[in-house]
């Protein structure tokens, strides 16, 4: 345990989002917390045991190919209010440490192909949420994108919608979206209906999507097999969607 904590004042962690999948054992996906040269935090409902070894595959929809990394558990966090449950892993290998390395410093020379270019006319972002104090709260995080605070100022327009079929709406409409952020429980159309409907249509199906929600292990099942990208419990930390966007939208 102690060595986990040497690793990390060795090497500092970076909030980051990233889907984990473990290639050798069932096809259930996860999501890093954090990441490091020397280690990642995955946020889990799997029982795993300090000491245990793991494969893991990282990637990013569109933008990070899977790394596939080894480690060892050191660290186990229980599901609290304040936090879901999750696993800190140490990562030891020269040439592990060093992919994580290069995701970290440089995630564009990993990147998949489709998404390597600054769209012409900027960014488009739909949230779907019926809450509006939790609109507020995305809204602040893209506007200080959009106007560089965070990064380099990005041309982003950001549109909202209280319900899954408002937004379909929107999406159809005309006008081509690069990311929606919904919510998963809204009236009228919630937010599974909406993910299923958006990968049913050839124009909407390759928009990625983000679900952030208050719900357990079940509804970030079923949201990822409807095809969700990334999947955020509630409460969300402004980290989190700052830094899940930007990786989507290839914002350095």
């Amino acid at each position: 345990m102690n060595r986990g904590s040497d690793d990390q004042r060795q090497d500092p962690r970076r909030p980051l989002v990233l889907r984990v999948d473990y290639p050798d054992q069932d096809r259930r996906r996860d999501f890093t917390e954090n990441l490091s040269k020397g280690g990642i935090f995955v946020q889990t409902e799997r029982v795993f045991a300090v000491g245990q070894e793991v494969a893991l595959a990282l990637s990013f929809p569109g933008l990070l190919n899977p790394v596939e990394v080894m480690g060892t558990v050191t660290r186990v966090r229980p599901a609290s209010p304040a936090a879901p449950a999750g696993v800190g892993i140490r990562v030891a290998g020269e040439q592990d440490r060093l992919r994580l390395g290069e995701i970290l410093s440089s995630p564009g020379q990993t990147r998949a192909p489709e998404r390597t270019a600054l769209p012409a006319e900027g960014f488009r972002v739909l949230i779907v949420e019926d809450n509006p104090h939790i609109v507020e709260m995305y809204s602040y995080v893209l506007k200080k994108l959009a106007s560089g605070e965070l990064a380099g100022k990005v041309p982003l327009e950001v549109h909202f919608s209280p319900d899954g079929h408002h937004a379909l709406q929107m999406l159809m409409g005309g006008g081509r979206f690069s990311l929606v952020m919904t919510d998963l429980y809204m009236p009228v159309m919630d937010g599974f209906a909406l993910i299923e409907r958006i990968r049913a249509e050839d124009a909407l199906r390759s928009i990625p999507v983000v679900a952030i929600s208050a719900g357990g292990p079940e509804a970030r099942e079923r949201a990822m097999q409807l095809g969700v990208d990334i999947y955020l419990r509630k409460p969300v930390r402004f980290q989190e969607v700052l830094e899940t966007v930007k990786q989507l939208l290839h914002i350095p």
